[in-house]
């Protein structure tokens, strides 16, 4: 057996906590109230309580660096994970509303900053309600990737008002994405993936982004195999059906 004596949610051989201990309900109703505190701007958010070895303490006064890629809806870390060692020099965060989910990425981060000395240092995630919270959390241009991987589909017609990709929501999306910003968004439900194409290319602050810029992204190719959800589909041999989207500069 891995499992630590002591705790037995952590798995002994690689110091990383046990998925199965932090399983939770699969959805969770985003326009529900929710009891966990919210930062009143981007400005209270506490960047020593994310990344305490780069902000030792909850002064920031002369670093300018931001957090700039958010992960809605971050599941269980994967993509944080791998964009992580990707853009080591890049502060990321993962938003998720489900506490044993939240908890888990946390534990998850903790671990790999344990057993990777140096890294991970630049990751971190939190709890919250992204479709209600998003601006107390970033300032307007803050943001130059945001990512949409594998949402809930809300499949019925009432529901479609719970989705994270709306044309209200993206009004805000676009507020906290700099110019030139990208918003992924992945999903293995067609009508679903039609559905975010159809908001972003409707929205006059999107443009498509080229099939030339998709190669040679490397964030693209993680879209699928970073993510729990990616590798199931793979395994399962479905298909996925992908938007990406670029922050478009206002005219005049």
């Amino acid at each position: 057996m891995s499992e630590s004596k002591g705790n037995p949610t952590v798995n002994k051989s690689t110091g990383l906590p046990r998925k199965r201990f932090y399983r939770a309900r699969a959805h969770s109703n985003p326009l529900s109230d929710s009891h966990f505190p919210v930062p009143l701007s981007s400005h209270h958010v506490d960047y020593s309580l994310h990344f305490p070895q780069i902000f030792p303490s909850p002064d920031r006064s002369g670093d300018a660096r931001r957090i700039e890629f958010a992960d809605i809806g971050c599941g269980f870390g994967g993509l944080l994970i791998s964009l992580s060692t990707l853009f080591p020099e890049k502060l990321m965060i993962g938003m998720e509303i489900r506490d044993k989910v939240q908890e888990y990425v946390k534990e998850r981060i903790l671990g790999l900053r344990t057993t990777n000395p140096g890294q991970y240092q630049n990751v971190s995630v939190v709890r919250t309600n992204s479709m209600k919270y998003i601006p107390n959390y970033f300032e307007k241009g803050q943001l130059s990737k945001m990512f949409f991987l594998f949402p809930d589909p809300h499949f019925k017609e009432k529901n479609h008002r719970r989705r994270v990709i709306s044309p209200f929501l993206l009004d805000e999306y676009a507020y906290v994405l700099r110019e030139g910003g990208i918003i992924y968004t992945i999903t293995d439900v067609e009508e679903l993936g039609d559905w975010m194409r159809t908001c972003l290319k409707n929205h006059p602050m999107f443009e498509d982004i080229t099939d030339e810029e998709l190669e040679a992204d490397p964030v693209v190719k993680l879209l699928e195999s970073a993510t729990e959800e990616g590798q199931k589909v793979a395994r399962n041999g479905g298909l996925t059906f992908q938007a990406v989207f670029r922050r478009i500069a206002l005219s005049g």
